[in-house]
């Protein structure tokens, strides 16, 4: 790809994007992603949820985007450390995901948060994902937070 070609496909460039993207609210990618996360069960260091993926986070291949996966792992990562009292779900440190199948458009997916260690200061939560029909791994991530945000390093 030629440096005109990248620079065109980084910057939209060309298309309706600017009048679009310029209008949407502040803070308005965690709704936009988990909107129509259903809940099936709350209790202390774990949240089950289930979830039809949307046309509106698929890419190209008409299956679940990447990056929307990374941000159901950061949402549920934080909701999760609710469940065990923290009063705050504080700021990501560290999201790792690993991609091991596809959910395509359409396809029910059950979300799966777990704590590791909730501490003073950091916490430490695993979140899969996976085919509701069959149980299959689509993704696994870890999710590591730091809660004491306030506090003075």
């Amino acid at each position: 790809m030629d440096i005109e070609s990248l620079k065109k496909f980084l910057e939209k460039e060309g298309g309706n994007y600017e009048t679009s993207v310029d209008s949407m609210p502040a803070r308005f990618i965690e709704p936009f992603v988990s909107h129509g996360i259903k809940v099936d069960l709350v209790e202390p260091g774990r949240i089950l949820c289930s979830f039809k993926v949307p046309l509106r986070l698929v890419n190209a291949g008409n299956f679940l985007h990447g990056g929307a996966t990374a941000t159901l792992v950061d949402i549920m990562g934080s909701a999760v450390v609710h469940t065990v009292g923290a009063p705050l779900t504080g700021v990501s440190l560290e999201i790792n995901v690993s991609y091991l199948d596809a959910a395509y458009l359409g396809e029910e997916i059950e979300l799966e948060a777990k704590a590791l260690r909730v501490g003073k200061s950091i916490a430490a939560v695993t979140v899969e994902l996976r085919k509701k029909k069959t149980g299959k791994i689509v993704a696994q991530g870890r999710h590591t937070k730091y809660l004491a945000v306030n506090s003075k390093l």
